[in-house]
This record gives C-alpha cells, structure tokens and sequence, in this order.
C-alpha cells in the first residue's frame, strides 16, 4: 500500500487480492461515509464499480439481502436508509451536463450520501467537495479476482481516508481483520461505535477524535478546559483499568490508538439495567449499580492513573467553577428555548453566588471517583458474572474527583427513564446504609442534603443541554425529557438548602411549555426523609433500605457531562 497527503488532498493505493478484501473495503468505507459525501467510482467496463457500490449500499444499510440494482438504465436509484438517505447513480448515459439539472441532482444528494459512476460523463459538474474518488484497475497478469484501487479523498475525506486506513490498522492488529462491523446507535456525543462481529467473539470499536477546544468562553479558557471534559482517550483507557484491578466490570481495552483516538474494547453485550417498551428500571440491577457505587466510595482513591508505560492520567477536581459553567448553561440555552430575552449580568453574578453558595456543602465531602454519566445507557447487565461483576460500566472518560452523591443522582434520577418513587428511596437509603456500616462516621444527613444539591444542578445543566442539542445540534428529540428534569429540579429546589436558589428560579426560569410526564410523586418532601435520619436504638449502620423522591439523569456522552 502507498499513501500520499496533501492538506486538503489524502491518495491511498491499495490491492485487493479478492472478493473478502473488497468486501472489508466497503466495509471500511460504509463506517466512514455521512451525509453530504460523495464516493466518485471510475474505471473501465468490468473493474467492478457495482459491485463496490452494491457492497457500499448493502453496508450503509446494514442488510446483507438488500436488492440494489443497477441504476444504469435509471441513471439514479434512492434508498432512504436508517443512517442517512443514499443516492445511487451512474452516469454513463449523460451526454450533457444541463442533463443532471433536468433530474433535480443538486436537490436530491442534498444531505445524501451519494454513490456516483462514470462521474466523468458529468465534466466535473457533479462532484461534490467532500468527495472520495475511487479509481479501480485489473493488473495485467494478475488473477482475474484481483483489483488495484486508487483512493483519494478530497475536503473532509482527505482527513476521513488517513482515519479509515488507521482504523483498519487497529482492527487487524486486534485480531477481527476478518470480523463485520455494524454500526451501534449513538447518543449526544460526537464518538461513534461499531461492534466487531467476529466468528467466535465480539468486541466493540471506538471512535473517540480528540475534540477540539472551541473558543474561549471564561478567562481565556474553551468551556471544555472549564468543564474538565476529555479531549482524548487517554482518560477512558486510565479509567477503565483503574476499574478493571479494583474488581468492577469495566471493559477491557485489547488494542488502542493512543493518537488517533481508535480504541478496540471488550464488548460487554445489549443487556442494559431497563427493560420493557417504554424502559423501567429492572430493581435488582439498579440495587447492584448502587452497591458497585458505595463499594467504590469505600476505597482511598487515587487521582493519578496509569494509561501505558510513561503515560499517566490525572482526574482532574470537579471543582466549583466547573460546577458553575455547567449550571449556566441553562441561562445562555433554556432560557433563550424559552423566549426570554438574556439576563444582566448582575442577575447572572447573583445566580452564580447563590450556587456558589450553596454548592459548598458537596464540596466539603471526601472526594471519589466520580464517573459523571452513570446512569442506565450506560450499565449493562451481565448474568452470567458474579456480584458487583454483574454491572458493566461504560462511558466514564470524563471522570473526576468529586462529591459521591453525584453518581447516586445520575442513576436514580434518570434523564430519559421514570424511576419510581420506592425505588429511588430504596437506592439512596441502601447506599446509605452500606457506607454507614463501612463508616460509622459517614454523614448520612449531610450526604442527603449534598444529594438534593447536586440533582438541582444536574437537573439544571441537563435543561441546558436539552435546549442546546435542540438549537445548535438540530436534535429536538431531547425537548421531550424536559417536563421529567423539570419535576425533578422542582423537588430539589424544596430543600432548605436551596432556597435561594429556589427564589431566583421562581423569578427567572419559566417551567417548559410541554406536558409533564406521569410521575409517581411530582413533590419532594423539603425535610430529610425518615430512612436518611441517623438510627436511634438500632445497631449501628442499621439503616433501613429506603431514601427520597422519584428521579432523572441526563444522556451519555459529554453532551451530558457538558461539553
């Protein structure tokens, strides 16, 4: 294989010794592609273009049946696809390029992943910038199954080719060269997924790019840098052996890209901690994510984590500021979503004081590893492990030293998940009760308060992204989760703690203007439930399993953690 780069120009020859390779070409090709791309395929009569392109289409649309005809005669065949709509096109019986304005081509590869053949008959006028061109060959001597490809990505795919060829690279090395991939559904974030179907196992590919800082928002720095988000996958691999020798069901990395940002993980399946159609919460599992969380909150955690030989991570503090840039995200998004003009910026001091203010109770707590999206997309359940092990854990790269309860939140007040008012207590208090009889010094009543406080914030960053993911991101499906954040920050804002807080929101931040959701107690008691209060008579530690309110968090990805 040769390679070649320019700064907007990427080439890559490559030999395909027969039908298998092709195949993982389009394979490769199909993870890459989007919306709005454009592969060009050109060569002689019988180089086996359709037969790519068939390929390409069947893989986009992940049906290894799919009927794909020839659009030789049709000059354009349309697939609209889970993934994107595709057009399929040849070209060969374009006389005129005026031909291709008569069939509407620039309004029907709008948006389109467009597959395009004999893209010279058009004279150029068909191509598109972000363009892969695909020139194919037969070697003269060679067997008649064996193609010499030329690859060249132009605009965005220059840089997309250099990745396909490095993603590639890293599945063979892992030992899936032969293995399907199939692309998982995403979340808010900008990584992507595949799982790697291999004859005898699976695992799953991820495709984390380091994300680029964005622009200063706050004393010189990006809201990344503020927010302590993870700009690469080094904090991922840390995290996930730092889980993996303390006992818990992280996934095992078997092969990284470090600088590319291409990890190949254990895949730990499709059984989440929900079931059923709408999803609720299975209790057991969601009481043994509670346990893995209060047996993490046992231990003297370290802030320094090794990610490969002469490589360290470090966690960084959720500190307050990072607390703060989040929390104000709901004045620079929901409510703008809402239709209010900005805020003054005196109002937006006193609203950055009050949680300031209030915030200081958490942040007196004994620091520990705080996961920051642990919540049901991103626990899965494994049966057929022991204990704790039951418990899969992903998507942790953005993890920081922080206050406990906030993982707690996270789980038992679910975002996008209804999760009964019993069941919320049970876990809070069964949390409770285990690090009480670990610590009989453990602040049960301030950690309650700290729960109220950090599910307001929560509540109040995740209104934020919602309306965000729906203006900048053209998501609205979030918008339908609001009314649920909306009751849970209502009864967190009741605490006592919080009632500035509360005043502040009463006079600036209206409710959403969609219908609340059923819940099963729409009001937090203000007062600290009877199953947070410290035992009287009973033997020490002997909480009973039971704490406070029904709950939310917010999607995985950093789109949650605030990116």
């Amino acid at each position: 294989m040769n390679e070649a780069a320019t700064s907007n120009v990427t080439s890559w020859d490559v030999v395909l010794p027969d039908e298998g390779a092709t195949s993982r070409l389009a394979m490769d090709l199909a993870s890459m592609l989007m919306p709005g791309d454009m592969v060009a395929l050109s060569g002689e009569l019988g180089t086996g273009k359709t037969t790519i392109a068939r390929a390409l289409v069947r893989e986009i649309a992940a049906d290894e049946r799919l009927d794909v005809p020839s659009p030789t005669f049709t000059i354009l065949q349309l697939y609209e696809l889970p993934r994107a709509r595709l057009v399929h096109a040849d070209l060969y019986r374009i006389t005129d390029p005026s031909e291709l304005d008569e069939i509407g081509w620039d309004e029907l590869r709008d948006g389109a992943i467009t597959l395009v053949e004999w893209p010279d008959r058009a004279a150029g006028a068909a191509l598109a910038p972000d363009r892969l061109d695909i020139a194919l060959s037969m070697p003269p001597g060679a067997e008649p199954t064996v193609r010499r490809v030329r690859l060249v990505g132009h605009g965005r795919l220059a840089g997309a080719l250099m990745r396909m060829r490095a993603t590639r690279a890293l599945i063979d090395l892992a030992g899936f060269g032969p293995a399907r991939r199939r692309h998982l559904q995403g979340d808010a974030s900008t990584r992507t997924y595949e799982r790697l179907i291999g004859t005898r196992r699976t695992a799953v590919l991820m495709n984390a790019p380091r994300r680029p800082d964005g622009p200063p928002v706050r004393d010189g720095l990006p809201y990344s840098a503020i927010a302590h988000l993870a700009e690469d996958v080094r904090p991922f691999v840390a995290m996930a052996r730092g889980l993996k020798a303390r006992g818990f069901s992280a996934p095992i990395v078997s092969a990284a890209d470090l600088e590319a940002g291409l990890l190949v993980i254990e895949d730990l399946g499709m059984t989440s901690v929900v079931e059923g159609n709408p999803p609720m919460p299975v209790a057991e599992r969601y009481e043994t994510a509670t346990d893995v969380l209060a047996a993490l909150h046992r231990l003297d955690l370290p802030a320094t984590l090794p990610v490969a030989p002469n490589i360290e991570h470090t966690l960084p503090s959720y500190d307050v500021g990072a607390f703060l840039i989040e929390a104000e995200l709901l004045v620079d998004w929901y409510l703008p979503h809402q239709g209010l003009p900005p805020i003054t910026p005196e109002q937006r001091e006193i609203y950055r004081a009050l949680w300031a203010e209030a915030l200081a109770g958490p942040m007196a707590m004994k620091p520990v590893w705080v996961l920051r999206d642990f919540h049901s997309p991103n626990l899965m359940w494994l049966p057929e492990r022991e204990g704790l092990a039951r418990v899969g854990l992903l998507d942790f790269q953005d993890a920081l030293m922080g206050p406990p309860a906030y993982d707690l939140v996270s789980l038992a007040q679910d975002a996008r998940v209804d999760v009964p008012e019993e069941l919320e207590l049970s876990l809070v208090g069964r949390y409770a009760k285990a690090r009480r009889e670990a610590d009989p010094n453990f602040d049960v009543r301030g950690f309650a308060a700290s729960y109220a406080i950090l599910g307001a914030q929560r509540a109040t960053k995740i209104l934020g992204i919602f309306a965000r993911l729906d203006r900048r991101d053209r998501k609205p499906h979030y918008l339908r989760h609001m009314p649920r954040i909306w009751s849970y920050l209502d009864r967190c804002l009741a605490f006592p703690e919080l009632a500035g807080l509360k005043d502040w929101y009463e006079a600036h931040v209206p409710p959403p203007s969609l219908p609340t959701p059923s819940l099963t107690s729409p009001v937090m008691s203000p007062s600290l439930p009877p199953t947070l209060s410290p035992p009287d008579p009973p033997e020490p530690g002997a909480l009973p399993d039971g704490p406070t309110g029904d709950t939310a968090s917010a999607p995985s990805t950093p789109e949650t953690s605030a990116s």
